[in-house]
């Protein structure tokens, strides 16, 4: 194990999946056919949630990891330990995307400790819910676009030198991007942000052979929401709006990040995926 670790305040979010009842679920649920034999990715909040699902996947499919987390330890041990249960090396780097030096730190390490880097998945964010626009603190919006989406611009500005032909990046938006969300303003921007930033990155990146796409999930059960993610009030009915009437589960959000990394949508760039609950969406 290789473990690099930055003193960070922590606050509430994003929380710890080790502490959150019931559990999500994050285990792969088919055995791997190596589609990522191989390669090597690198995943921002990949500790817990959709992070640690798409890392277990990924492993199973033959990809080594690197784990990019803020502060949470424990859970980005356990995601350390998953994806060595399925024969594949992980390092652990902790430390805030939102700071353009230490993606270029946590990019720097993975090339050094892994070889290489084939595969950029930019997931780490977070939200804070307000009742009014006039509740939003200068201090909340300027770090919720911080984390959203200039970690995304400083990721991708870091790995780009070491992403040959046959890279992939993939970004995490949302389903709030499309159909708006009331009481997480600055969070739904940041997703439209990521959003535009992913088709024209992809018209950027093209022509040398490397691809962009993003995953837009629905409300799924990661430690983001019930930690202060969302009001506690609404948790209770958290995810029962969506067609199929509950919240997803990690695991069923990871294929779609498998399918955009690997030969299967080798015509595919641009694009977004929507694993939501069966909200209809344009886009």
């Amino acid at each position: 194990m290789t473990k690099t670790v930055q003193p960070i305040h922590e606050d509430a979010l994003p929380g710890h999946e080790s502490k959150l009842d019931p559990k999500p679920e994050w285990e792969p649920r088919y055995p791997g056919s190596g589609r990522l034999n191989g390669k090597v990715a690198l995943i921002t909040g990949a500790d817990s949630g959709i992070g640690r699902a798409v890392a277990a996947l990924f492993a199973r499919e033959g990809a080594d990891v690197a784990i990019l987390y803020l502060c949470e330890h424990d859970d980005a041990e356990k995601t350390r330990q998953i994806v060595e249960g399925e024969g594949r090396r992980a390092i652990t780097i902790a430390g805030d995307v939102g700071e353009k030096a230490f993606c270029e730190r946590a990019v720097a390490e993975t090339v050094q400790q892994l070889g290489r880097l084939d595969i950029l998945v930019n997931n780490a964010a977070e939200q804070h819910p307000d009742e009014e626009i006039t509740d939003i603190s200068e201090e909340q919006l300027r770090r919720t676009f911080q984390t959203n989406i200039f970690g995304y611009f400083f990721m991708v500005q870091a790995a780009r030198p070491h992403l040959d032909r046959g890279g992939a990046i993939i970004n995490s938006t949302s389903v709030t991007m499309y159909k708006g969300s009331k009481n997480l303003l600055d969070y739904a921007s940041t997703k439209g942000a990521i959003t535009a930033f992913t088709s024209s990155l992809s018209e950027n990146l093209i022509e040398s052979g490397i691809r962009v796409n993003a995953v837009a999930p629905g409300p799924i059960w990661t430690p983001l929401n019930p930690f202060g993610g969302q009001p506690p009030e609404a948790m209770p009915d958290f995810g029962k709006n969506t067609p199929i009437g509950r919240p997803g589960q990690p695991n069923e959000v990871a294929p779609s990040f498998l399918f955009l990394a690997c030969e299967d949508s080798s015509y595919m760039s641009g694009q977004v995926l929507h694993p939501n609950g069966g909200t209809i969406v344009n886009g």
